[in-house]
């Protein structure tokens, strides 16, 4: 059984088991080794995390196919546990496009990703509903052809459009066309998240780390959630702290901040792939 195969197995197993568990975000290669570390069983990627690493802006279409999967292998390489991508919306609008892209990331390594309804052009900022269904059908095909696990995004919620019913109706037509997992960003509050789970039958993907939303775990494994991601939260809670290092050195010409982060030997350990003892309790 190859490497890839293993992991897409491992990867599949956590979506059967019970309760719910989290995928954290990673935006490259450090960050993967200091998840694994601390005791996450999955990693994903995230674009917004990526494209501000790069000095970019996150959702205007800036980061490429080829990059975005250069990251891939980075945190591929980088952590022994399954990844799945943030695929955007394909790197295109065609079905093909759609198809050609999972392809591209079975051969990064990839276990799973993500495909989105979010055209990327603000004045139509989701395809139409039968369009958007043929775009996931094409890439479901293609995944399982290779044994690679589907994630399909409703993003209505995402781009002004907080219309529950529809972005049901979508999740329930990604869900027959063949996507294994089922996401809707941004959903309001916990009764709309508890809705979407009981209207499909695939596991269902629900991002925290949002500012508005504080729900646990347990609340959300309650709710019938199965997967929970952090998004672009930990790359955003990481750039936060340089921000406040940088800002008391520039403003108060002080240097306490060193005082209460990681040490040079931490972080070397974590990147020899160690980290023991510093797992959180439970």
């Amino acid at each position: 059984m190859s490497d890839r195969q293993a992991k897409v197995d491992r990867f599949r197993a956590l979506h059967s088991a019970a309760g719910a568990f989290i995928v954290a975000n990673a935006w490259n290669g450090g960050s993967a080794k200091i998840l694994e570390a601390l005791g996450f069983p999955a990693i994903a990627t995230t674009s917004a995390g990526l494209a501000f690493s790069l000095g970019r802006p996150d959702g205007a279409n800036r980061v490429d196919r080829a990059e975005t999967l250069a990251n891939a292998r980075e945190i591929v390489d980088a952590a022994s546990l399954p990844v799945s991508a943030d695929l955007e919306n394909g790197f295109g609008d065609t079905p093909e496009t759609c198809a050609e892209t999972i392809e591209a990331a079975i051969a990064a390594g990839l276990v799973g990703g993500s495909i989105e309804d979010a055209t990327g052009n603000p004045e139509r900022p989701i395809y139409d509903f039968s369009y958007a269904v043929e775009r996931v059908q094409a890439a479901a095909e293609s995944a399982a052809r290779r044994n690679f696990v589907l994630t399909a995004r409703a993003e209505n919620f995402l781009h002004g459009r907080p219309d529950l019913d529809d972005t049901i109706r979508r999740l329930q037509s990604f869900e027959k066309a063949g996507a294994e997992v089922l996401y809707a960003p941004g959903l309001p509050d916990l009764a709309a998240i508890e809705t979407v789970c009981r209207s499909v039958s695939r596991p269902v993907n629900v991002v925290m780390g949002l500012k508005g939303t504080a729900y646990s775990v347990d609340q959300l494994a309650a709710a019938g959630v199965k997967r929970i991601s952090v998004g672009g939260s930990f790359a955003r809670a990481a750039f936060d702290g340089l921000r406040h290092a940088a800002m008391e050195v520039a403003g108060k010409g002080t240097f306490s901040y060193a005082q209460a982060i990681v040490g040079h030997a931490e972080m070397t350990d974590y990147m020899n792939g160690g980290g023991n003892g510093r797992k959180p309790a439970g």
